[in-house]
């Protein structure tokens, strides 16, 4: 995709937010906002492409949608610090978008996403995160639904439930459980704390999820967010992406299965973990350290913001 204008997006200071009551932008008061993004790189009304192409490097109008969602109307807020209450009322505009966009029969996945910190480029602090409708599955997601359907037909299971029996089993790699989601730095993430979300049983998407799942999807993302930023005592900056089944009419039922997945920077409180020439260039990823040593850390973290969460809850009862 080549999106030019977006060059002109804004870094605005913390006291100058268009997504703030009385910026004239947004309601004088929310919960959770949708907002048309003012620098897509999709639209629902492309321009045409430039005259550009060829028989080789072929053309296409942009088609697509490009949304924010605001999570809440407190600037200072994010996922780690929102009531469970209020993360489960993003979940629910996350699956009602994801169920609008994807009756589009020309949008062919639909990525919920967030970037959350400078070091991943963001260039508004207010705490938000995005939905993309592309026309076509993106290639990371076109690989995972591949490799996801050679080892069903191989081994006639999922790829994740065997991910999480064997995560299980292992137990070492497991930083949070809750009823129906296991959190776990898997044995090949690329990055120290690349922490993956993933339901318990067989789901391909939110809106197969009923009312305590996704009240616990809510718990969860609050536990794990919140273990991040009292990992380094400071907010944790990560790339958040849902991946769920495509909207292009493909069955992935049996092979595909909902989860979610954590590229954070940070290796350590001040050191980012950089993608080098071989990563880039060779598809190669290199972990500066093992997971079955930062995991433990991680783990630990989430419990002590519990136990912060449950004593700032009882000095204020």
């Amino acid at each position: 995709m080549v999106a030019s204008e977006r060059q002109a997006r804004p870094h605005l200071p913390k006291d100058d937010c268009p997504f703030c009551p009385g910026s004239g932008k947004v309601p004088d008061f929310y919960d959770v906002y949708v907002y048309d993004n003012d620098f897509p790189a999709l639209s629902p009304t492309p321009s045409e492409p430039d005259e550009v192409g060829s028989d080789l490097y072929r053309t296409a109008a942009a088609y697509g949608k490009c949304e924010v969602v605001l999570y809440s109307s407190d600037h200072h807020m994010s996922l780690a610090h929102m009531p469970i209450s209020g993360i489960r009322r993003v979940i629910a505009v996350w699956t009602e978008r994801f169920e609008t966009l994807s009756a589009d029969p020309r949008h062919k996945y639909i990525l919920i996403f967030e970037n959350r910190g400078e070091e991943v480029g963001v260039t508004m602090p207010h705490p938000h995160g995005q939905i993309y409708a592309y026309p076509y599955v993106p290639q990371k997601l076109r690989i995972e639904l591949d490799a996801c359907q050679a080892h069903f037909h191989q081994y006639g299971q999922c790829l994740l439930c065997d991910m999480n029996r064997t995560e299980r089993e292992f137990g070492a790699r497991i930083v949070a459980e809750t009823e129906y989601f296991l959190a776990y730095i898997p044995f090949f993430t690329d990055y120290p704390y690349g922490v993956f979300i993933v339901s318990k049983e067989h789901l391909t998407a939110l809106p197969e999820m009923g009312e305590e799942q996704r009240n616990d999807l809510a718990a969860m993302l609050k536990r794990v967010t919140a273990g991040m930023d009292r990992l380094f005592d400071r907010p944790f900056p990560y790339m958040m992406v849902l991946h769920q089944r495509p909207s292009d009419g493909s069955d992935v039922s049996d092979s595909f299965h909902f989860h979610i997945e954590f590229y954070p920077p940070l290796r350590d409180q001040t050191k980012s973990k950089y993608l080098a020439s071989s990563e880039t260039g060779a598809w190669a990823p290199c972990n500066p350290t093992a997971v079955e040593e930062t995991a433990p850390l991680l783990r630990h973290a989430i419990l002590a913001a519990e136990r912060d969460s449950e004593e700032g809850g009882r000095s204020h009862g």
